[in-house]
């Protein structure tokens, strides 16, 4: 059975399938963002209290990511990733009914829950299905599809919000992604390199456990929860920021400003073939470089300089996340899904824990507070990252000299 190559039929209808079914998993996820000072307004909350309906989702869906990826060893990579899509779509339909913020924040838990399914078991699908030298494009082309699902949400939700209710946002959300669930049912080749494990739950658990034994991968989870902390920090803030005088947007304004995900979309890819041709480690250095000056640019009190500074953040965040994502699949040696589930696991652990700690800065120093925290996890992804390319390195030698 061969490996699926870039340019093939296959690999276009995969990546079809799955940018379809990370648009619908990341418009639901990061669907109540820009709805934050809404709820904040009608529930009578802080912003740090209002970012519970987001960071909810997070840890739960972090959590369930470790079940998901090790369900996926048993049942299959496509069965796991369809349950997920169709039942999360639902669940983001019946949110749009919830009377009260408690209730919500009830619905976002079990939304985090059915949504671990996808990213959990997509990584280790492209992993094993792709060939090696075609891996890089294919998972920047999932992450992109996760790019524009979480700006479709976005500007959806702040637009239906403005012009109707946050209930009618959720439920048009929870349609759209009904539709791509049925689209990714169809379209999506079955896996033809996965080898079922009996479900032995003492199994499961060791080789799981295992995965913080191989080198690197722990650096690579690292990497993930402070990415993800920086990203949170700056998106779930913002709005608050440029509703309030000066700027005084609407929330369909502040919801179109989450176009920018677009050169997420773009750099997802392109750095992704980049890390393929030039090496992961100077190419995700390159891009927590230009995720630090886009945060730092945010900080000028001119709209246009600060939205342009918001596109250079989120091309950086992008295509630091997509060779990340594609390193974990390299790095792991076995179980590859549970390898990628502990990776998102870490990763959405940080935006769960970094966007509620930046509500905090936020409400005591302002936006200069929310770029502070960027600043720091950036810099401590960096000095990882080179902690990372210096164990990879060992790691290679130390095979060498096994093999000989």
């Amino acid at each position: 059975m061969s490996y699926i190559r870039r340019g093939t039929h296959k690999f276009k209808m995969v990546n079809l399938a799955l940018f379809a079914g990370g648009f619908c998993t990341f418009a639901i996820l990061w669907g109540t963002q820009p709805l934050l000072p809404d709820l904040a307004k009608e529930f009578h909350l802080s912003p740090a209290v209002s970012s519970l309906s987001l960071s909810s989702a997070t840890i739960a869906l972090s959590i369930s990511l470790l079940v998901f990826g090790s369900l996926s060893e048993v049942f299959g990579r496509k069965p796991v990733m369809t349950f997920s899509l169709f039942v999360s779509s639902i669940l983001c339909i019946l949110t749009a009914f919830t009377p009260n913020f408690h209730f919500l924040i009830v619905s976002r838990i079990l939304q985090g829950v059915a949504l671990a399914g996808l990213p959990a078991v997509a990584m280790a699908y492209l992993g094993e299905e792709i060939e090696p030298k075609s891996l890089g494009m294919a998972m920047g082309l999932y992450i992109s599809g996760n790019s524009v699902g979480g700006m479709a949400g976005r500007i959806i939700s702040g637009i239906l919000t403005d012009y109707f209710s946050w209930h009618i946002a959720l439920f048009g959300i929870g349609i759209i992604s009904l539709l791509a669930s049925i689209a990714f049912l169809l379209i999506l080749p079955p896996s033809t390199h996965f080898n079922p494990q009996k479900f032995a739950l003492k199994q499961l658990t060791g080789s799981l456990f295992s995965q913080f034994k191989e080198p690197g991968l722990l650096y690579l989870f690292g990497i993930g929860f402070l990415l993800m902390g920086s990203f949170v920090s700056l998106y779930n803030y913002i709005g608050f920021q440029l509703i309030k005088p000066p700027y005084s947007l609407s929330q369909t304004v502040v919801g179109f400003i989450f176009i920018v995900y677009i050169v997420g979309t773009f750099s997802s890819t392109w750095m992704g073939m980049l890390s393929d041709q030039y090496g992961k480690r100077k190419i995700i250095l390159l891009s927590l470089l230009i995720l630090l000056i886009g945060a730092c640019m945010t900080l000028n009190t001119n709209l246009w300089f600060k939205i342009f500074g918001i596109a250079v953040f989120t091309y950086g965040f992008f295509a630091a996340h997509s060779i990340a994502s594609s390193w974990v699949g390299k790095a792991a040696t076995h179980d590859k899904a549970q390898a990628s589930a502990l990776y998102l696991f870490f990763y959405y652990a940080g935006s769960s824990i970094g966007g509620t700690a930046s509500g905090a800065f936020y409400g005591h120093f302002g936006w200069s507070g929310v770029v502070a925290m960027i600043v720091v996890l950036t810099l401590a992804s960096i000095v990882v990252s080179f902690r990372l390319g210096s164990k990879t390195r060992i790691s290679k030698l130390e095979k060498l000299q096994q093999s000989s």
